[in-house]
């Protein structure tokens, strides 16, 4: 088991009463409120896997620092690229406060990348290669940090993970590439699951690392996971606290936390289904508790006692 963090934007919003313009955290870094947040918020993360003896793969808060999100910001060009490299160097440093040298050595710090358009109602679909030109800066700029890898969340079609997939590969990073999906269990191009991942390993010769699935609760999944080899592909899960449809959480003025008991349940369930699962944290809705709930379920699993 490795952990991973959980709902940064939902936390930041509805716990810390942050205000996020485009639901992007990237800006906090450039203030001292902002950084403090992060800094709140990335720490527990650190302790936990310090304190369970596991690796953790920790997220920038770069999920919307691409150039179309930037602009809405402000952020354009050698700005949105120094923004990034800022974010990075804040996880990095909040990693150095709380663990020492040796503990560092299990800490992955992972380039957070985001769809281009929104991940619930998609309005913009590119082509693979419209893709990789778009997320090719982003990545670029990852490279030369201190990210060891990058993980694209939330993805709604297989055009735009060809596209990433591509172009970290010509940055040189490993990737991972996280599908969300609708109550059904499809991602909202129609494509099921195995479809996804079949048709990105297709056209990229197995470049992914490995697939993971992200803001969707494991009701709305667990009943369409792939028949095929393609399962064992999938390699991570940031489910959703809230077992609410996209749809739904939209409309919510409040914060659905779901029942952590309950999701850690449904994760170790997983197990059995999902080979390869091996990446384990949180999305929307989901905060320390969920994480810490799922990794000691997890553990206590994995004991023969």
């Amino acid at each position: 088991m490795k952990l991973t963090d959980a709902g940064l934007e939902t936390v930041l919003l509805f716990d810390e009463g942050i205000d996020l313009q485009q639901f992007a955290s990237f800006p906090l870094v450039d203030s001292d409120e902002g950084r403090a947040a992060l800094r709140r918020y990335y720490r527990p993360f650190l302790e936990l896997a310090r304190d369970r003896d596991v690796p953790l793969v920790l997220a920038t808060p770069t999920w919307r620092a691409s150039s179309d999100w930037g602009r809405l910001l402000g952020y354009e060009n050698d700005d949105l690229a120094a923004v990034n490299r800022r974010a990075v160097a804040l996880v990095e440093s909040v990693r150095d406060d709380v663990l020492d040298a040796t503990d560092r050595g299990n800490v992955v710090i992972d380039g957070s990348i985001g769809p281009r358009s929104d991940a619930y109602q998609p309005t913009l679909v590119m082509n693979a290669d419209e893709a990789e030109d778009y997320h090719s800066a982003q990545l670029r700029t990852f490279a030369d940090t201190g990210c060891t890898q990058a993980t694209a969340l939330t993805l709604t079609y297989v055009d735009e993970a060809v596209g990433i997939t591509r172009a970290a590969t010509s940055a040189g990073l490993p990737v991972h590439i996280g599908f969300t999906v609708e109550t059904d269990g499809r991602l909202p191009s129609g494509d099921s699951i195995e479809e996804a991942i079949v048709g990105v390993d297709r056209v990229t010769d197995g470049a992914v690392v490995s697939f993971m699935i992200n803001c969707a609760h494991p009701t709305h999944f667990d009943h369409a996971l792939p028949e095929g080899e393609s399962r064992t592909r999938i390699g991570g899960l940031r489910a959703n606290a809230s077992t609410l449809s996209h749809a739904e959480l939209d409309e919510s003025e409040e914060l659905d936390s779901g029942d952590p008991d309950d999701l850690a349940e449904r994760y170790v369930a997983l197990r059995r289904d999902l080979p390869g699962l091996e990446v384990v944290g949180g999305c929307c809705g989901t905060d320390i508790r969920h994480v810490t709930t799922i990794c000691d379920a997890w553990l206590a699993a994995d004991s023969p006692n």
